[in-house]
């Protein structure tokens, strides 16, 4: 895939991110992850190195194994593989399954949280 698919890859995980409630960004680990939380929490992780152009998100582990059809779908990189997951381009990686696996992973995270911290409803 060239650069810029890689690219859309970064560009939509991370529209799809600042579109929903409640999100806050930077960069708390390292200046190559770009790490989104809801009330405190990690949800999605992009990285910004050129080699390795992948999201990470929160995913429940049933789902993350229908995902595994998908070659550049991997158990999420330096987080529990159970839970989180992967994404890189490739061939079936549409803007669509970017898009909900960033909310999945942002409805997983904030359904969590105590209510009081809960952003509104989206």
């Amino acid at each position: 895939m060239s650069a810029a698919g890689d690219r859309l890859l970064q560009d939509t995980a991370r529209r799809a991110a600042l579109a929903l409630p409640g999100v806050s960004h930077g960069y708390p680990f390292t200046p190559g992850l770009d790490v989104y939380k809801v009330a405190g929490k990690v949800f999605l992780i992009v990285t910004e190195d050129p080699d390795e152009q992948i999201i990470t998100v929160k995913c429940e582990p049933e789902h993350a194994r229908a995902l595994e059809r998908y070659a550049s779908i991997t158990p999420g990189r330096y987080l529990d593989k159970r839970h989180w997951i992967s994404l890189g381009p490739g061939p079936g990686i549409t803007e669509r399954l970017i898009t909900d696996a960033v909310e999945d992973s942002y409805d997983l995270v904030a359904e969590r949280l105590p209510r009081r911290d809960r952003p509104c409803a989206r």
